[in-house]
């Protein structure tokens, strides 16, 4: 355990056991790490009473911190509040970071105002204004700005009316897109309907604004003002031809919020997807940082606490893809907002849309950043989700081993990467230490070797480890990791019969739904490894049996075997050669060649036991000469 400093071992003492907030600092007063307790006294404690061998960050923060200040509030709904607010304003380094949390443009309507304006802000402040986004897609804030601009005649002057009015209309007025309320020719009441309609527009709800637009055109035509009618008649149609390209998607019910959430290591992105009257309007983003040793469900609480609970445009109803936590003391702060976790049915599939969403900006913001050659496949998120892996599995290698009844032992690695096969990175084993029949020996040997290898040439070694087997294979290949150093890799088996699925740390295998794309893709690479496997064993067999017939025959060593099968391919072919051909290899003469051919034909009366020349027309030079390809 740590020692905390006399400083703030001396406070540790006096902690209230009440919710609060508290603040690690270093040195310098720094804040370093923001955070919140139901009882502050138990939770900072907690810091010092172990070692936190799982989670660096929080031993790194321990090691630096050399002051304390805590917060007491009323409720643990008041502490989550006031953390979201501190973090904002301290940013501390160790507290997850939500990228670029100012960088995106909101649509700013000053309802404060006599007479509003509507404008492109990046700075979220609270003056009583309204904000809508933040917008990560800036073409549709462009497109509603323009929608805004086309229907709705609010100003776009920066007067502070009415104590500025100017002594004449600008050109807006002229082209009719203001009524020159700075010339009192609109009244504040007319122009205050009409922010009214453009924040409901703005809030999405488009088929309001149409519907009111449409009552104000036909109460114009039944007074006869014929020219305002037109002009209603003009908006809503420009209404109707602009709304249906914002139509993603109709989906039955009213307003929702779907979040999703991907990650790989350090880096995670929560996307939400706003839904307003049953048609999916936008779709919001935030990455992640420095949530290194943080669960899933500490990041997405941090998302919501920090930057969705402040947010003046939450639905009804959130829909997220696993609960998180202080979920409670979220519900509280959340109002009239109801959280829900979908299993099944449509609102599952809206999640699994907002989690597709997430995967691909993820992919986007790595791609960006150089650190994956090509996207990943939808498949490799799935699996990461199924084995609750923290980085995504974008590369694996699946060992099989394959023996003729206990000789010839082999085995083969193959390489995947993003899905799919990688085959500059498949490696193929001769068995050097195993007798007889030994799976278990055979995988923890040629893991070790292959791993050994691998970081002795300081190459990258894969996300996960895949056994062709069932839990003796993957305790065997476990043992040859520990050995190494790798306790950390992920390592998981794949048994043919239930296709059941072992991890490390689990008694009771993992069943995949026969239908999931993750499954499959173990499936694929376990078959692939089972081939190159058995392609290799069956080759190996074919040269011993080959060369056995050539190894009876006196003066006929090793090099001269080699020379042999390689000028003609195999027995049948040397048989075939006349001795002038076979006395033109390197040693041999016109002599030593009869007495081969004559040798060859005693030892075999009946040419259909041989082995024909097919056996051997596929096999490379360096199989015939034993050779393998370790690593």
């Amino acid at each position: 355990m740590i020692s905390p400093p006399d400083d703030v071992a001396a406070k540790l003492q006096h902690l209230p056991d009440s919710p609060g907030v508290y603040l690690w600092k270093d040195a310098d007063g720094t804040v370093l790490y923001v955070g919140k307790a139901k009882r502050l006294r138990s939770r900072v404690r907690s810091y010092f009473a172990t070692d936190h061998v799982e989670s660096p960050k929080t031993r790194a923060l321990v090691r630096n911190v050399r002051d304390l200040e805590t917060i007491v509030v009323p409720t643990e709904a008041h502490a989550l509040i006031l953390e979201a607010n501190l973090i904002k304003e301290y940013k501390p380094r160790f507290n997850i970071a939500l990228r670029d949390d100012k960088s995106y443009p909101y649509i700013k309507v000053t309802v404060n105002e006599p007479f509003p304006r509507v404008y492109v802000t990046r700075r979220l402040v609270s003056d009583g204004a309204r904000y809508f986004g933040p917008y990560t897609d800036v073409g549709a804030m462009r497109r509603a700005l323009n929608v805004v601009k086309r229907i709705f005649t609010v100003r776009s002057c920066n007067y502070d009316m009415p104590r500025e009015m100017p002594e004449r209309a600008c050109l807006d007025f002229a082209i009719k897109r203001c009524k020159a309320p700075c010339i009192f020719n609109q009244t504040q009441a007319d122009y205050a309907a009409m922010i009214d309609e453009v924040l409901v527009f703005l809030e999405g709800k488009t088929d309001e604004v149409a519907r009111r637009i449409g009552e104000r055109m036909r109460q114009a035509a039944e007074n006869l003002d014929f020219e305002r009618a037109g002009e209603l008649r003009d908006a809503l149609r420009h209404l109707e031809r602009m709304q249906e390209p914002t139509i993603v998607l109709e989906i039955e019910g009213g307003d929702r919020d779907v979040v999703g959430y991907a990650r790989d290591g350090d880096d995670a992105c929560v996307a939400v997807m706003r839904i307003r009257g049953g048609k999916l309007l936008a779709r919001e983003h935030r990455f992640m940082e420095n949530i290194d040793g943080d669960d899933d469900g500490d990041v997405l609480a941090a998302f919501l606490a920090r930057a969705y609970l402040g947010s003046d445009e939450r639905a009804d109803e959130l829909l997220v893809p696993f609960d998180f936590t202080d979920r409670e003391v979220l519900d509280q702060s959340l109002g009239h907002t109801r959280v829900h976790v979908p299993q099944r049915g449509s609102k599952r599939q809206l999640v699994d849309l907002a989690q597709s969403n997430a995967r691909h900006l993820l992919e986007e913001l790595k791609l960006a950043a150089l650190e994956a050659d090509e996207r990943a496949a939808d498949p490799v998120y799935e699996l990461q989700r199924e084995l609750g892996l923290k980085r995504v599995p974008r590369s694996l290698v699946c060992f099989d081993i394959s023996h003729a009844q206990g000789t010839d032992t082999v085995a083969s690695c193959v390489w995947f990467e993003n899905a799919r096969p990688k085959r500059a990175e498949y490696r193929k084993f001769k068995v050097e230490s195993v007798v007889g029949i030994d799976d278990f020996a055979s995988m923890r040997e040629v893991v070790g070797r292959y791993f050994r290898r691998r970081l002795d040439e300081q190459k990258p070694v894969p996300d996960l480890v895949v056994i062709d087997g069932g839990k003796g294979q993957l305790n065997a290949a476990r043992e040859a990791l520990e050995a190494l150093g790798m306790t950390e890799q992920p390592l998981i088996s794949l048994a043919k019969r239930e296709e059941e699925v072992f991890v490390l740390g689990r008694s009771d295998p993992l069943r995949i739904s026969r239908r999931s794309p993750a499954l499959r893709m173990l499936q694929q690479a376990r078959d692939e490894a089972h081939r190159f496997a058995v392609t290799f064993q069956r080759k190996r067999r074919a040269v011993r049996t080959v060369t056995s017939a050539l190894l009876t025959i006196p003066g006929v060593g090793p090099v001269k075997r080699r020379q042999l099968l390689q000028a003609f391919g195999s027995i049948q072919g040397v048989r075939d050669a006349t001795p002038e051909q076979i006395a033109e290899l390197p040693g041999w003469t016109a002599a030593s060649a009869q007495k081969l051919l004559a040798a060859l034909e005693a030892s075999s009366p009946t040419r259909s036991t041989e082995p024909s020349s097919a056996a051997l027309g596929d096999l490379p030079v360096e199989a015939t000469s034993d050779a393998t390809n370790d690593g």
